[in-house]
């Protein structure tokens, strides 16, 4: 009776839309916990495990933090590609009008923070390569944030708030793709060239087998994580690929079935073994020099203030120039709010950290600067949608353009 109850108790947690979110926090909270406890040297030692996968020539070896950065973010990075194919074609952003509002909000929250961060970090080469840390956002956690709200916000800024980290995320991508690639292997690029014909050919014929794309994606994986270029590239990549049309009139869509599926194991499993590899910062000797550091403060107020300051002008901007409105039934207030959660960067920005320095002590300053803002921006978006005044709340006299 008593594993039962504890069963159902589990599937009444995951039933919440803010799971994914809560699961991210313990996770990250678990992570930093032991990095600052007589355990570190295990948790060091758990994310050095090498993890050797051979077949002929074929030689991939790597410690298991970099198969959860290269391998499970992958898959993340293929799950919102999925979401990005499906808003654009067949969702909320599928037309101009609704394209308008997340397309100014995401670029005022990419320019903004990147250009605080320069500020902070221009007069020194290799600090500058981070630029891009702040530019991102955590859908999971935000959206897990937004929704411990309830009805107290409309359901349009919740769509407003996904339809602004995707195009943030796809701007990561790019970002990646562009400034984080280092030397090239035209052997791989050329095989992995061939698998994209292989995958547009599936595409045209609308094939609805879920296992034929999973294999070509592997070999599409691998063929771009040994070519030089960030192998997460290949789980967007192969999204766009995936079938969105149904086979028939009465038949499922692929692409939104897979979607369906590989949600919980991203929001539940993927995203909080990503936290917890990457979120263990060491606090011992920490001092005003780490909270100071150029980085550190980069990334913070890139971060904490750039979003909210970048998505917010931008779209004033956008509404004085009459492209866009508001989400309906929202006030500027609850936007402001909504636009404080984009400031919860974490696994996004913990992510492109990784790339940007291989160094240890940058890392930390990265982590410092990226938790610190995630976890302000988090608390006062909170608080100030939590406060807002409820008659702001579906208010046809509220400003909206």
């Amino acid at each position: 009776m008593f594993i039962q109850k504890q069963i159902q108790y589990l599937r009444e947690f995951f039933r919440l839309e803010a799971a994914g979110g809560i699961l991210l926090g313990c996770a990250a909270f678990l992570a930093l916990l032991m990095e600052n406890s007589p355990l570190a040297s295990l948790y060091n030692a758990f994310l050095e495990i090498p993890v050797t996968i051979q077949i002929g020539a074929l030689l991939i070896n790597k410690p298991l933090l970099l198969w959860i950065n290269d391998a499970l973010m992958a898959v993340f990075f293929f799950l919102i590609g999925l979401e990005l194919k499906r808003e654009i074609l067949d969702g909320q952003l599928s037309s101009r009008d609704q394209l308008a509002l997340p397309i100014f909000a995401a670029l005022g929250g990419i320019l903004v923070p990147a250009l605080i961060y320069f500020a902070f970090n221009s007069d020194d080469p290799t600090a500058i390569k981070g630029w891009a840390i702040p530019a991102a956002t955590d859908i999971a956690f935000a959206l897990g944030v937004l929704t411990l709200l309830g009805k107290r916000v409309p359901e349009s800024l919740k769509i407003a708030l996904v339809a602004i980290a995707i195009l943030d995320d796809l701007a990561a991508i790019v970002i990646i793709a562009f400034f984080y690639t280092d030397t090239l292997s035209l052997l791989s690029l050329s095989i992995g060239s061939v698998t994209l014909g292989v995958l547009a050919t599936l595409n045209f014929k609308n094939v609805q087998r879920t296992a034929v794309y999973i294999i070509t994606g592997i070999v599409l994986w691998t063929c771009v994580l040994k070519s030089g270029v960030h192998a997460t590239l290949a789980g967007v990549v192969l999204a766009l690929f995936i079938p969105l049309k149904p086979a028939s009139k009465d038949g499922k869509s692929l692409a939104k079935n897979i979607e369906y599926k590989l949600h919980p194991w991203v929001a539940y499993g993927v995203l909080p073994i990503f936290a917890f590899a990457n979120s263990g910062v060491s606090l011992q000797g920490l001092n005003m020099n780490y909270l100071a550091h150029p980085i550190t403060l980069g990334v913070f107020f890139g971060l904490f203030v750039g979003k909210q300051i970048g998505i917010t002008l931008f779209t004033k901007i956008g509404c004085a120039l009459k492209m866009l409105q508001l989400p309906k039934g929202s006030s500027w207030l609850q936007y402001y709010g909504m636009s404080l959660l984009t400031g919860i960067g974490f696994t996004m920005s913990l992510f492109i950290g990784t790339l940007a320095f291989e160094d240890p002590e940058h890392q930390r300053y990265v982590r410092l600067g990226v938790l610190s803002a995630s976890i302000l921006s988090g608390v006062l978006g909170f608080l100030l949608l939590r406060f807002c005044k409820a008659s702001s709340y579906g208010d046809p006299s509220v400003l909206q353009s």
